[in-house]
């Protein structure tokens, strides 16, 4: 709802503290109020100034511009009253807050009464009574059949205990649970949220331990509690939200989305299906075309070649035959062609070539069944496949291989019961770049299809949906900076992030990735052919940025370490700018480092895929989920790469920088069971 001149609005406890605040910040935008209040002198003070500030926006008015009513909230029909005055006095409600609260006088369980006059009364006060208001300005703004806003004013101590004072905790823990219970109302055209302030300087606040207010970061200035309110009434989305405002932490919604999924339950309409069959009639050849890597070198197209592999069979029962439909490319493929994510020394490491190349490729996959099992292990052009998984889990053996595919089931092994024929399914796998493959059936990840989007979510989406939230433990009401944004998993980031409630900020070169980036709700672009991405964090987010995504490194890791908020999380998940050593990145020193994050209380974290292995199921539902609502956007490249023998064309492009979105491969171009997307 936007603030303008001619709304209207009733504010109870609004004759002192945070209700006063709000009574004076909603007038100076011209908006009618009711001043409901139990002081008749604090009320109708404010009400005075209120009125002087209205007055400057209207001129001959049939009413008054503010009205004050001295009113006890706890006797519901002085409340009532109150509110059928303001209806009939301005036409309607578009405002309500209801901020009035008190405190208990003696500790309840020294309470020798029945607590009428204290912790009782405290409860009717704190909640009952905003109990009864919402449920009348609800009334009133259904009776005028115009949206409106209710802002329930609860406190921080609604959300964890304030040992003081265990009435006035638990009270404001019924109106954070009362108002986010009230979602539903959205589709009235009613958003209900509460606001949850920790201690600002009022009356009520003076009472409390000076030294538990300085533990706690001091006072919050009444100016972040009326930027609270403000946003809780601007913004459209929110309903049934809980706003949390700290010097700690800022404005920031509680819970995260990550915090809400553990208790959210999802309907049964709305739990993931199983995918749908897709028929496959495909002859199965003796052999197939693939790439290995057979030197050890950072330009991926001297280090690799396309071979010709004979196709083995029978296979084990519990494993997969894949047909590779899409692959994806990666900034790492040169990384992997180097010999980067292999350990020892360079005799040891070249003493494994050749080895298959590729990191994610969406396949039509092939599980037959009746195959003997033939005594032995994996046949022999697969064992680097197992090789690697096992050099990279070395030091973390709970955990799956880096596995990465999507495509249909057309066949199963005899012990594979969980799947069957026809499923699209999603393998993460090295060894990619290839016409077939073969893994265990227990990496399949089921999918809705085997479409090139999905390739996109993979390392992708599953590197920055799991590093937003495990790594960077990212929350709502935060400044996020993704670099390289217009790239396969900056696009997966800047959205995420956006759709958690934060403002995000976004790097890029070139009026094309700048476009996408806008189109993808990114709060401010930072083209760096046309602006120095230095001075425009430094003029504008002069108190730095909370959390970084970072996936360039060199220089540009420098200037986000600099730019790092106090407190403020620096998410690296990549270094391309490093990435063309003779094997790879090269190592760089930071001097100062140490001294940098101490200095601030920041984190410098790093993420690597492969240690999340147990969280790519529930991710990949997730990105899935967001994809199918249309929440999310997937951008692909649009330049075309059919087929084996054009991933070397595709490795170059990426690393050419002209790249906009996913950039994959189509190893079969005869597919055609793309019949929609997901």
């Amino acid at each position: 709802m936007e603030l303008r001149p001619g709304l209207s609005a009733i504010v109870t406890g609004g004759g002192a503290g945070i209700g006063r605040a709000l009574v004076l910040a909603l007038a100076q935008k011209g908006i009618f109020i009711t001043v409901v209040d139990f002081s008749e002198e604090k009320g109708k003070e404010v009400a005075s100034l209120a009125a002087k500030e209205v007055s400057k926006f209207h001129t001959e008015l049939q009413f008054p511009p503010v009205i004050f009513i001295q009113c006890d909230v706890t006797d519901r029909n002085e409340l009532d009253a109150a509110f059928k005055k303001h209806a009939e006095t301005y036409g309607g409600l578009d405002i309500c807050i209801n901020s009035a609260g008190i405190s208990t006088a003696i500790p309840f369980y020294k309470d020798q009464t029945d607590g009428s006059r204290s912790w009782r009364h405290a409860v009717n006060v704190n909640f009952v009574a905003v109990i009864d208001s919402t449920r009348l300005a609800i009334q009133a703004m259904q009776e005028a059949k115009r949206p409106g806003v209710i802002i329930n004013v609860g406190s921080a101590s609604g959300l964890y205990p304030m040992i003081a004072d265990p009435i006035y905790s638990g009270s404001k823990g019924g109106v954070v649970l009362f108002s986010r219970s009230l979602i539903p109302y959205k589709r009235k055209g009613i958003r209900v949220n509460v606001l949850c302030p920790e201690f600002v300087q009022t009356e009520l606040a003076a009472k409390m331990d000076p030294k538990f207010i300085d533990l706690m970061g001091g006072f919050i200035p009444m100016e972040m509690v009326v930027k609270g309110a403000f946003e809780l009434i601007t913004n459209e989305s929110k309903a049934g939200s809980c706003l949390w405002i700290s010097n700690r932490r800022g404005l920031e919604y509680w819970p995260t989305p990550q915090e809400e999924e553990k208790f959210r339950a999802r309907p049964k309409t709305l739990r993931r299906k199983s995918p749908d069959v897709v028929p496959v009639n495909i002859q199965i050849p003796q052999s197939f075309e693939k790439i290995v890597v057979h030197t050890l070198n950072h330009n991926f197209r001297s280090a690799t070649s396309v071979v010709q592999a004979s196709l083995r069979l029978p296979l084990k029962p519990d494993y997969v035959l894949l047909k590779v439909i899409y692959a994806g490319v990666n900034a790492s493929d040169v990384n992997f062609s180097s010999g980067r994510y292999f350990s020892g020394s360079n005799a040891d490491i070249a003493s494994r070539l050749p080895f298959d190349a590729g990191f994610e490729i969406v396949f039509l996959s092939y599980l037959y069944f009746s195959f003997e099992f033939l005594a032995g292990s994996v046949p022999p052009e697969y064992f680097d496949i197992a090789l690697l998984a096992h050099i990279l889990l070395s030091e973390n053996h709970n955990h799956d291989p880096l596995l990465q595919a999507v495509g249909v089931i057309a066949a199963i092994g005899d012990s594979v019961k969980h799947l069957k024929v026809g499923t699209p399914a999603a393998i993460m796998t090295y060894g990619g770049y290839a016409e077939f493959t073969m893994v265990p059936s227990k990496h399949i990840l089921p999918v809705a299809r085997p479409d090139p989007e999905v390739v996109a979510m993979l390392t992708s989406g599953l590197t920055a949906s799991i590093a937003l939230e495990k790594a960077a433990q990212m929350d709502s009401g935060k400044s996020v900076l993704v670099t390289a944004a217009a790239g396969g998993t900056g696009q997966f980031a800047v959205q995420l992030a956006k759709l958690a409630g934060n403002k995000v900020i976004a790097t890029c070169g070139g009026k094309d990735k700048a476009k996408l980036l806008k189109d993808l709700g990114v709060d401010r672009v930072i083209d760096y052919k046309s602006e120095n991405i230095k001075s425009v964090l430094k003029n504008e987010f002069r108190k730095g940025v909370d959390i970084i995504y970072e996936s360039v490194g060199g220089e540009m890791f420098d200037l986000c370490l600099n730019a790092l908020a106090t407190y403020g999380r620096l998410i690296v998940i990549g270094m391309i700018s490093q990435y063309q050593g003779e094997r790879g990145w090269n190592p760089r020193n930071y001097t100062g480092l140490c001294e940098k994050i101490l200095a601030k209380s920041q984190t410098v974290a790093g993420f690597f895929l492969v240690q999340y292995a147990h969280l790519w199921q529930e991710h990949l539902d997730k990105l899935v989920d967001l994809y199918s609502s249309g929440k999310l956007k997937v951008a692909l490249d649009p330049k075309q790469f059919l087929g084996v023998h054009s991933v070397a064309d595709a490795v170059d492009y990426l690393h050419s920088g002209k790249s906009v979105g996913k950039v994959v491969v189509c190893i079969d171009p005869t597919f055609s069971h793309r019949l929609a997307k997901l």
